[in-house]
């Protein structure tokens, strides 16, 4: 089962309404003792359907969720879709200079207030959840992936496991390796992230991928870091990830 309605985050967007997403296996509303870990996701309208899609191509994850018949809720909302680069502004998670942009101003912190004090008491009110921080997990894309590992860094007490596909590493520089380092990582933390090959085009990007990931590592967080052979920035490429993508946010998880 997969539910779209609509939501506002006042803070950011006022009034104005974006799409929220949640696939619930079906096999868990069969049983009413099922209860399931959450995944929440930036970027909704990508996940899904591609007649949704931003470039037309979706992640196909209602597909993969219902084909492979994984225990999991997958909770998401739709990005800010506003012509002043309102997704850069509410997926960043500092103030810094963008190539090509300019200054970003991030709310990503008020995005992630929303998302932990707004999204997830609705999804656990609303839906058969396991809502402790060991079954709760998050992932996204691009800034999306970004965003993903600054809440597994700076929202840790809620969210045990991460996958960032694609993650914004090459933006913000110190600040963004001041945000993978300076905080406490509980024990068990998992952290899926990867770049495609052929997107590893900006000078150093490899060479910050591996410091992100040593800097996970050296607070404990368990790092599966992976460079996809022949894999670009798109929705094709994240597609083709999500058996790796699952394997790890799964990995000896206890029932």
């Amino acid at each position: 089962m997969l539910e779209e309605w609509n939501v506002t985050l006042p803070a950011l967007s006022g009034e104005a309404p974006r799409r929220a997403y949640a696939y619930v296996p079906d096999f868990a509303l069969e049983d009413p003792d099922c209860r399931l870990p959450v995944l929440y996701m930036f970027d909704g309208h990508n996940l899904f359907f591609d007649d949704e899609a931003t470039y037309g191509k979706s992640w196909g994850l209602l597909d993969f969720l219902e084909g492979e018949e994984i225990p999991v809720i997958v909770a998401a909302v739709e990005c800010n879709h506003g012509p002043n680069n309102e997704r850069l502004v509410e997926y960043c998670p500092f103030t810094a200079e963008m190539p090509g942009v300019g200054p970003i101003r991030g709310r990503g912190r008020a995005t992630m207030e929303w998302f932990v004090h707004d999204f997830k008491p609705y999804i656990d009110e609303t839906y058969p959840t396991l809502p402790d921080r060991e079954h709760t997990f998050i992932a996204g894309s691009s800034m999306g992936g970004l965003m993903s590992l600054y809440a597994v860094t700076e929202y840790n007490r809620v969210f045990s496991r991460c996958a960032a596909l694609s993650p914004s590493l090459w933006f913000g520089g110190e600040k963004m390796e001041k945000m993978l380092g300076g905080h406490r990582i509980r024990r068990g933390t998992v952290v899926y992230m990867d770049y495609g090959e052929r997107e590893l085009n900006r000078r150093g990007m490899a060479e910050g991928f591996g410091r992100a990931a040593t800097l996970l590592m050296s607070k404990g967080a368990l790092v599966n870091a992976r460079i996809v052979p022949n894999g670009d920035h798109n929705e094709a490429t994240w597609e083709k990830q999500l058996p790796f993508v699952f394997e790890t946010l799964f990995y000896d998880l206890e029932e």
